[in-house]
């Protein structure tokens, strides 16, 4: 840590690309950063970097030092994240995450807790990857399926997804419905991408509906839902989502085994604080109004 300003300046310059460049950013002279970086490559016996006009490109060790500088930084960056969460005000930031699937159910929520406390910044991540509570990437997960196991996390069960099989109303026009699951091989159908997924409802889909008969897949749910809106197919949406568009007619009930639980987790160091607490609880008032209609 003693040479962690070198370490920094080389950083950057692998990052930039240039002496300039890496100056303006850490709001040093240029003379500066080459000195840091001849002082490193002296220390440490290696060339970081080859110099050429167009600027600094790292070496072998030098994207080695990048790899580690890169994974420093990511670190400290996730420790402020963590020391934000802490204390007892509502403001600084609030970092939720979900899969994208959940966002247009959190997106108002978050909106209106914002409102409420206009000294806070919301940050909502979205995507397949799980983001690390134990790091600080997040203070509150809504994560989706069977119960997440991380240590240190509280968890809390939150709410009961359904989800079932919709057409659009041009769909059923062209192709009617099917009437039983026999009337499956009849139907065109859109699928989630992933052979490996572990939602129920398409789990249930890969099972009794033959793969054929899958000619539109996605990975990504608005993408699928989208399809169902345009005429593609039979897809799964949830009822939730299903209320909001116009145009969609449900295929059949839904099943209690196509039921998605969701979880909402916090870290044990950070679920007291103040600003958790006060996000967590008006989540969970807002919640009791998503019934389908």
């Amino acid at each position: 840590m003693e040479h962690w300003d070198e370490v920094r300046t080389a950083y950057n310059v692998a990052r930039i690309g240039t002496v300039s460049g890496a100056a303006d950013v850490l709001g040093v002279h240029h003379a500066t950063v080459i000195r840091h970086i001849d002082a490193l490559e002296e220390r440490l016996g290696v060339k970081l970097f080859q110099r050429h006009a167009r600027g600094y490109t790292p070496t072998e060790a030098g994207s080695d030092l990048l790899r580690v500088a890169q994974a420093t930084a990511d670190q400290f960056s996730q420790l402020a994240g963590r020391i934000k969460g802490r204390g007892n005000e509502v403001s600084g930031e609030l970092v939720v995450t979900s899969i994208g699937g959940l966002s247009h159910l959190l997106v108002p929520v978050l909106a209106d807790f914002q409102e409420d406390f206009p000294g806070l910044t919301v940050r909502y991540l979205t995507g397949d990857r799980l983001f690390r509570l134990e790091y600080g990437e997040a203070h509150v997960a809504v994560r989706a399926g069977s119960v997440p196991d991380q240590p240190d996390n509280v968890v809390q069960p939150f709410f009961r997804q359904e989800f079932t099989l919709y057409a659009s109303e041009s769909y059923v026009a062209r192709h009617g419905l099917p009437k039983t699951e026999g009337d499956f091989i009849s139907h065109r159908f859109i699928g989630v991408d992933d052979p490996k997924t572990r939602a129920p409802f398409a789990r249930w889909m890969q099972d009794n509906v033959p793969a054929d008969n899958i000619i539109f897949r996605s990975g990504d749910v608005h993408a699928q839902r989208r399809a169902i809106q345009s005429g593609a197919g039979i897809g799964f949406t949830s009822v939730l989502q299903a209320a909001e568009v116009e145009g969609l007619v449900q295929v059949m009930p839904p099943k209690p085994e196509w039921v998605a639980p969701l979880w909402l987790v916090t870290h044990m160091d950070l679920h007291r604080t103040t600003k958790v607490q006060a996000f967590l609880a008006f989540l969970k008032d807002r919640s009791k109004a998503w019934q389908p209609e």
